[in-house]
């Protein structure tokens, strides 16, 4: 059966745009910049995309397209015979847990923008309390959040079904600018309330002093999870790209979307919470229980609310069919199984462990792991652990045992690709030795 390739390069770029862009730019990027000191937080992220996860982004695309197969079958392809088939494994298991309590997310954008359409943030007249213990209740119930992880999960699937082209691409070319227009109006509605000013303050100029270790792997941490690095994603995404695309130039622009968008929806949270004097060290509540406050406070809130909450259900989707796929391609090139047969075996994985992670907020809350509860501990080993092992993995791959020769020419196109060919010597200096001591040195703070 021939294998399926995205259509065009535009329709490549927005798919693996939108795994990049989702709750990681709308829902933990704005809360990791309020927890880790603003504009100081800001500035590491910056150069931390640029300098460590584009070299490490490149590398998953060089795997992938070099691969032309799927996650597990490019490390036993291109390293037959070697341990290296354990790192096609590990990148197939932190889709796998990464999406069970991405989901149970998913399943909340569902219910608030529900929640928004119906006018429950600003059809009376709501204080701080009453939102808090809204979120907090809903969270903790049984059935209604296990219905929201299940709906979004099942969407998830349906699109993953459609195929590479009909669906993944098709729905990321229509969803990526909507959710860049949506996002771009709520920021510019932000900016004009009285008092917005502090929250660009705190976005934009750096305190130096709060750069710390601490800062700094919380800031890589954030890249590997917005850009989708480190668990097989690009690499699943980049072997349906075509030969004459070129990766230099197409990661260039998705990990300048994927960041743009992230100060775009800081910029759309941020002075809001600002002017209506609201900490913004909220942590990952901002979004379910401070901005509905802020909806409640603002004129034409109820519209804004709408547009967010819609925006956050794109974005999740958009990155949830990603992840999704990695599983998906595997059984069907690795197991032979049906696109559908496939998904409803990913889906149902996924959906139990997920519903698990829900219910760690109300009936298994009782339940610590090293003092988190599940879904914490599973958000904090996924991008402390599973994806920083797999950041390292992928560069030392690339960097120690791929051919230098097959890394240049699926670079540079062959070496058709002049501007390409002038940077692959820094961006393979940067993969063999900077991100490797980078990731290292950031793994052993965490541990400290």
């Amino acid at each position: 059966m021939k294998r399926e390739n995205f259509g065009s390069r535009f329709g490549a770029i927005m798919a693996m745009t939108g795994s990049a862009v989702g709750l990681g730019n709308l829902w933990r990027f704005p809360y990791m910049v309020g927890v880790y000191g603003g504009a100081a937080f800001v500035l590491v992220y910056i150069i931390v995309v640029f300098l460590l996860c584009l070299p490490i982004l490149n590398s998953e695309m060089i795997t992938g397209r070099h691969g032309q197969t799927n996650a597990f079958g490019a490390f036993r392809k291109l390293a037959p015979g070697t341990g290296w088939k354990w790192a096609g494994v590990l990148m197939i298991f932190t889709p796998l847990v990464v999406l069970s309590y991405y989901s149970v997310i998913g399943g909340w954008s569902i219910e608030y923008l529900y929640k928004s359409v119906c006018f429950d943030f600003t059809a009376v007249s709501r204080t701080r309390e009453d939102l808090d213990g809204i979120f907090s209740g809903y969270i903790s119930s049984v059935w209604a959040p296990i219905a929201g992880h299940t709906v979004f999960l099942g969407a998830t699937a349906l699109i993953v079904v459609l195929g590479v082209r009909k669906g993944i691409e098709n729905f990321g070319k229509v969803m990526m600018p909507l959710l860049f227009v949506l996002v771009i109006l709520i920021a510019v509605r932000a900016a004009t309330l009285p008092g917005a000013g502090e929250g660009f303050a705190y976005l934009f100029r750096p305190d130096f002093s709060k750069i710390t270790p601490e800062v700094c792997a919380a800031a890589l941490g954030q890249g590997f999870f917005s850009l989708s690095v480190g668990f097989g994603i690009m690499l699943t995404y980049a072997s349906y790209m075509n030969k004459s695309d070129s990766i230099g130039k197409s990661s260039l622009l998705i990990a300048t979307s994927d960041l743009l968008f992230a100060l775009i929806a800081s910029c759309a949270i941020m002075p809001a919470v600002f002017a209506f004097g609201l900490s913004p060290e909220a942590g990952p509540s901002l979004l379910f229980e401070v901005l509905p406050f802020i909806f409640s406070q603002m004129p034409a809130g109820g519209v804004i609310a709408i547009l967010f909450f819609v925006a956050l259900l794109v974005a999740a989707l958009t990155s949830s069919v990603s992840i999704l796929e990695v599983g998906v391609a595997w059984l069907v090139e690795e197991k032979h199984m049906s696109r559908k047969k496939a998904s409803l075996v990913i889906f149902v994985g996924t959906w139990i462990l997920g519903v698990i992670c829900s219910l760690s907020f109300g009936p298994l809350s009782h339940i610590r792991i090293f003092g988190d509860i599940i879904f914490d501990f599973l958000d904090k080993f996924s991008s402390n652990v599973l994806m920083t092992v797999g950041a390292l993995v992928i560069v030392l791959f690339v960097g120690w045992k791929m051919k230098k020769e097959d890394v240049r020419s699926e670079f540079t196109n062959g070496g058709t690709l002049r501007t390409e060919g002038r940077l692959f010597g820094i961006m393979y200096f940067i993969i063999r030795y900077a991100a490797p001591a980078a990731i290292l040195v950031i793994m052993i703070s965490n541990l400290i």
